[in-house]
């Protein structure tokens, strides 16, 4: 397929069968690095560098068949993230067939140089019309760069009618060393809805966040550039995003995991979520409007030394 490429010489995206017969669309940089996304959900389900480290969580008890989400990689949270509303937990976008978007309208922006891209596409069935009746069109492009950088576009439309809400997040597994190792900057002194304690809203106060807790949080008025360090791994994921204004932080803990059927008891400690979403506030369009959400995750080599943030060093 010539859709995404390089040069005329390098696809840039290949389609295969996962093990239960859903497509899975394959991007591979020239220098190594590759993601996997399958069209059950739209969801990444693999990324790896250019050395085949895969850089995202999937659990090894994952149950990988539909209605079922998988537990790993990146699920897409649409209408809906978490419980707080009508439909089942996080939305049905991350259980439903997309298609592989032949017509996509480009983006609006030049940054597609040097990037192999798919484009996958989304639209209601009957029955989501039924517990959602809203007509909209979800397209999400996802990219990887020559240096293997991953990116997410994500853009909902209203196609003809009343105005709808919604709510969103990239639920992002991420890959780590070891929790208790693992810190994130770029989120000291903002607030935060804690959903351990319905949602009340607090300081955050520590100078980086670390982790010896359970903790499921919606940190709300981010920036657009976070950093979650791994110091055994030496390896920093810079999170950046535009047009998703929340940062949710969720890692399980030993007692949460032990009462998840597709989750290993241990697991919690080789995995932290990092999502970039809008909760807080619900986005809503008007008939003929579009929003667009996007994410960038780089993974890159680490000292104690957080430079690309601009902080001084520790």
């Amino acid at each position: 397929m010539s859709m995404g490429h390089y040069s005329e010489q390098t696809p840039g995206f290949e389609v295969t069968k996962d093990w239960n017969g859903a497509d899975q669309v394959v991007i591979r940089s020239p220098r190594g690095a590759s993601v996997r996304v399958s069209l059950h959900g739209g969801q990444v389900v693999s990324w790896r560098s250019e050395r085949g480290e895969e850089l995202l969580f999937t659990s090894s008890k994952a149950i990988f068949k539909p209605p079922k989400p998988m537990r790993g990689g990146i699920p897409i949270c649409f209408p809906q993230f978490g419980n707080c509303g009508t439909l089942e937990q996080h939305g049905f976008a991350r259980n439903r067939l997309w298609t592989i978007d032949d017509e996509a309208p480009p983006l609006n922006h030049t940054d597609n140089n040097c990037k192999a891209s798919v484009d996958l596409l989304l639209k209601p069935s009957e029955d989501d019309l039924k517990c959602w009746p809203h007509c909209f069109e979800f397209r999400l492009r996802v990219s990887l760069s020559m240096d293997g950088d991953l990116s997410l576009v994500s853009r909902v439309r209203n196609v003809n009618g009343k105005p709808f809400s919604f709510s969103f997040a990239y639920h992002t597994y991420l890959s780590v060393s070891d929790i208790s190792e693992v810190r994130i900057e770029g989120l000291e002194t903002l607030d935060y809805l804690d959903n351990l304690s319905q949602r009340e809203r607090f300081t955050e106060q520590g100078d980086a966040i670390t982790f010896e807790s359970e903790v499921d949080r919606v940190y709300v008025g981010s920036p657009s550039v976070i950093a979650v360090l791994d110091h055994e791994k030496k390896r920093t994921f810079i999170v950046r995003k535009e047009g998703l204004p929340d940062i949710v932080v969720w890692n399980p803990w030993d007692k949460k995991s032990k009462t998840m059927s597709d989750f290993g008891d241990e697991e919690y400690k080789q995995m932290l979520c990092v999502d970039a979403a809008a909760v807080e506030r619900a986005i809503t369009l008007k008939q003929g409007e579009e929003w667009t959400g996007k994410l960038e995750l780089s993974a890159v080599a680490s000292t104690n030394c957080s430079d690309h943030l601009g902080y001084p060093c520790s």
